[in-house]
């Protein structure tokens, strides 16, 4: 099959805090895949290449390379990043050359001998399903209305047994274990959608699982109950997790409320940190950032938090609150709804320094087994110049 582009935004701003300049949104998790993984399976190719500069440098393993925006020939696929489809047109006449969804192109199809040169509505459109991501608030969104159908679409050819002892609510047939690392008295509810669990993960007895759910490859859930979330490759998690999304090598290991929440790499929540994601009044998530109020159009909206993300013991996280990447949250008062970049205390004054930054993130990657490689530091120091500069 012709390779696959991933086009980013141009600039993706504010709305997409705190991953703007941080991660490519391609390698964000729409449901229980990522965007780019969405796309990879719509077109059934691999992804040879991600466009775009504002995460320029970056580099991680098992990703494409990222390059700047330039002339592709066919044939060949490019996608947008900001949209993430839920299943295949259901036509595809004869010289399709875009996917549309509401009317608006969300992928090019680029013939041979043919060459694609930038975002275009001209040519024959099949309409594409999926969801338009408007920033990183919608990955709850995302979470709403494609967990259900990504968890209830796993299939493998030898899943394990429910151990001897597990508690079962709605139907059995509806949980999938790829991992053998399910203790016994562990809670499945499946009345409201299924439950996988994927390869290497362990969730211990006593836990609660409510679908839609769905637990990565390698994490370890040791107590708690976890709803309607999906948690990412290597994550440890413990407490009531609701609506949220862990992107992956998240560390949650004590007790806490998390709702409505986004987890980016490498995060860290100490004990007792919780999250607010309904307002007193009812109404509607306003974001406050230094790039103007984002209007969410949500009622229930936790914390995100950029990838290197720290908080402190007992942290308490206000409704719609925002941490950039490499944040360090402590101190005796609430943070603010934005907590600055490599801000080093609550208030986001003090900043942290890159020296400190790169020696963190060396302590923290190899505890699972990611070595920091000089293209993982180089892509590290990018990261820290980018998100501090200004």
């Amino acid at each position: 099959m012709p390779p696959l582009y991933l086009l980013e935004p141009d600039s993706p701003g504010a709305a997409w805090q705190p991953f703007t300049g941080v991660r490519p949104i391609s390698e964000l998790r729409a449901g229980a895949w990522k965007i780019r993984e969405r796309w990879e399976g719509i077109f059934d190719t691999d992804t040879v290449a991600i466009l775009g500069t504002h995460v320029a440098g970056f580099h991680e393993a098992d990703v494409p390379e990222v390059r700047p925006v330039a002339p592709i020939s066919g044939p060949a696929f490019i996608a947008r990043s900001d949209f993430a489809p839920s299943e295949p047109p259901e036509e595809l006449p004869g010289g399709t050359r875009r996917f549309t969804h509401d009317g608006v192109t969300v992928a090019w199809i680029v013939p041979v001998g043919t060459t694609w040169t930038g975002p275009t509505d001209e040519g024959a459109a099949a309409e594409v399903p999926g969801l338009h991501l408007h920033g990183a608030y919608d990955l709850i969104t995302a979470l709403e209305h494609l967990l259900a159908a990504d968890v209830a679409a796993v299939q493998v050819e030898d899943a394990a047994p429910l151990p001897e002892g597990s508690i079962i609510l709605g139907d059995p047939s509806h949980v999938v274990l790829v991992s053998t690392g399910v203790e016994s008295g562990v809670t499945f509810d499946t009345r409201n959608g299924a439950i996988a669990v994927e390869f290497g993960a362990e969730v211990k007895g006593g836990v609660r699982l409510e679908g839609p759910c769905f637990i990565g490859p390698g994490c370890r859930v040791v107590d708690g109950v976890i709803r309607q979330s999906v948690i990412g490759p290597l994550s440890v998690v413990h407490g009531e997790v609701s609506n949220s999304v862990f992107l992956g090598y998240a560390n949650k290991a004590h007790a806490g409320f998390l709702g409505h929440s986004v987890l980016g790499h490498w995060v860290n929540l100490g004990a007792g940190t919780t999250t607010s994601n309904l307002k007193n009044t009812y109404g509607e998530v306003r974001l406050d950032l230094p790039g103007g109020r984002i209007e969410t159009k949500r009622q229930y909206l936790g914390t995100l938090l950029g990838d290197h993300a720290k908080a402190a013991i007992g942290t308490m996280f206000a409704t719609g609150t925002v941490v950039g990447a490499g944040a360090n949250v402590f101190g005796s008062g609430r943070p603010p709804k934005w907590v600055p970049p490599m801000a080093w205390g609550e208030s986001g004054e003090a900043v942290m320094a890159k020296d400190g930054f790169l020696a963190i993130a060396e302590r923290v990657m190899p505890r699972r087994k990611v070595a920091v490689t000089p293209e993982v530091r180089a892509s590290l120091e990018q990261l820290w110049d980018r998100v501090t500069a200004g």
